[in-house]
């Protein structure tokens, strides 16, 4: 037998029919919905007399549209949005699938609560109606984002029809320097290679850097494999992602687990597997990174100036929109222009050691004037986690509100916005137009980076703060 990477071991492994033309139906393991989309799906389902094939490998979470105030219920902010919570709570339930509802304590991100519980294994094939489903894929799972319509397909049948795509390993060799973190890694590649370098791969992350991360670290750094347009990104699992593992509520126990870990062992590419790309980057050049106009690749190094149009990677008229948009000049500073508002939360950075991180910058501090400063855990576990180490006292007074968690302000759809062109930092993974409010101008980085800001009343560089 021919090497294989681990993305043609786990499509084989899945794969229940060739199609032909690159085409294949694929077996799906684990099915998660979200009360944006999952009504859709589930009322779609029912109304064509078709039933969910196996209720127990489907879960469905209140996240996009729930409020993240302290003391929530079913309405929400955004006009009409209490009828996605109650809706998808009637459908959830007439199909016997696991529902972590609004006041649930395992309530969460669904891209944080999965691998948090041990739905996500590695292994198998996750999918969920929301892009950054590659998230999950920091555990060796083969993990994307489709759409209503095929989670009702995979719902019905367990399997979806899907186009191959080519494989690709992203190499981070070299010991991360202080102060970088796996968002900036991401970030870098983006900005290197364009929004959409990843289009039409499945990405494997390796390398020195990467093995180094630890799991909360890798699913940031998955997350954003959906804005380097990739169909997904994954890690090998290894004994970091085990003992993770272990314990965890979905998890195989027992002499199960002995096996299932076994057999995850076998997860990994081997050592003549033939890429059809391949992107090698040294770490020890990197430095914390942060976004400067309206894209995932407008990032440039924190202590770097809005680039010329020759040097963006963007059309001409693209960057002339959007340094009219973000209210910037080429060869202007980032470090020191000024933010009316700093964010941290979003699938992206919302986990534990995302806050322990923003919190040893916050401490002892205080949020500049005229900043609003809002943090938002990734879970309800997250936060009762946090507020066992007394981080949320450590947010509280700086300055920052506390929330309940949710996607929150990482879009415009929960009804809560930031104000118009206000300026904001945020631990988000998307800048675009509008994405956090009317004419918002969003500058993507690190919780660090975030909390750095947030103190300054300006974009700063947290190794000053750090040091």
């Amino acid at each position: 037998m021919s090497p294989m990477t681990l993305f043609e071991k786990l499509w084989s492994q899945h794969l229940v029919s060739d199609l032909g033309n690159g085409m294949g139906l694929i077996a799906i393991d684990r099915i998660f919905l979200h009360e944006r989309t999952g009504s859709v799906a589930l009322k779609s389902l029912r109304e064509a007399g078709r039933s969910v094939l196996d209720p127990s490998r489907v879960f469905c979470t209140m996240d996009h549209i729930v409020d993240t105030v302290p003391e929530r219920s079913d309405d929400t902010r955004m006009p009409g949005g209490k009828a996605f919570i109650t809706e998808t709570r009637a459908a959830a339930q007439a199909a016997g699938i696991t529902l972590f509802d609004v006041r649930d304590p395992l309530q969460g991100i669904v891209h944080v609560i999965s691998p948090e519980l041990g739905i996500v294994l590695p292994g198998t094939t996750v999918v969920c109606p929301d892009s950054h489903t590659c998230t999950q894929g920091a555990l060796g799972s083969f993990a994307w984002g489709i759409g209503s319509s095929e989670a009702e397909h995979a719902l019905a049948t367990g399997t979806l029809r899907v186009r191959k795509p080519k494989t690709m390993r992203v190499r981070f060799e070299g010991e991360l320097p202080p102060g970088v973190t796996a968002k900036d890694l991401t970030l870098a590649l983006i900005a290197e290679h364009g929004s959409v370098g990843g289009n039409g791969y499945a990405i494997e992350y390796a390398g020195e850097a990467v093995r180094a991360l630890d799991i909360e670290a890798r699913l940031t750094l998955c997350n954003m494999a959906t804005e380097f347009s990739a169909v997904t990104g994954f890690i090998a699992p290894d004994g970091r992602t085990f003992e993770y593992l272990r314990g965890r509520h979905y998890a195989p126990q027992g002499s199960l687990w002995d096996q299932a870990v076994k057999d995850w062992r076998e997860l990994i590419s081997d050592d003549d597997a033939v890429f059809d790309r391949e992107i090698v980057i040294d770490v020890t050049q990197l430095t914390p990174m942060v976004t400067w106009g309206t894209s995932p690749q407008h990032a440039v190094p924190i202590g770097a100036r809005v680039p010329a149009q020759s040097d963006s990677g963007t059309s001409a008229e693209a960057y002339a929109r959007a340094l009219e948009y973000m209210g910037l000049q080429a060869g202007q500073s980032l470090l020191g222009l000024k933010i009316d508002a700093a964010f941290i939360g979003s699938c992206t950075n919302s986990r534990l050691s995302d806050l322990r991180r923003a919190a040893a910058v916050l401490r002892g501090k205080k949020v500049a004037a005229g900043v609003k400063a809002i943090c938002v855990p990734g879970s309800m576990s997250v936060k009762r986690a946090a507020e066992a180490e007394g981080l949320d006292q450590v947010f509280r007074d700086a300055g920052f509100e506390w929330r309940a968690s949710g996607c929150s302000m990482c879009f415009f759809a929960g009804g809560e916005s930031f104000g118009l062109r206000e300026r904001v930092v945020s631990s988000t993974n998307r800048n675009f137009e509008s994405r956090q409010g009317p004419e918002t101008r969003t500058h993507l980085a690190s919780p660090e980076t975030v909390a750095a800001s947030a103190l300054a009343g300006c974009i700063a560089d947290p190794r000053e703060l750090q040091n």
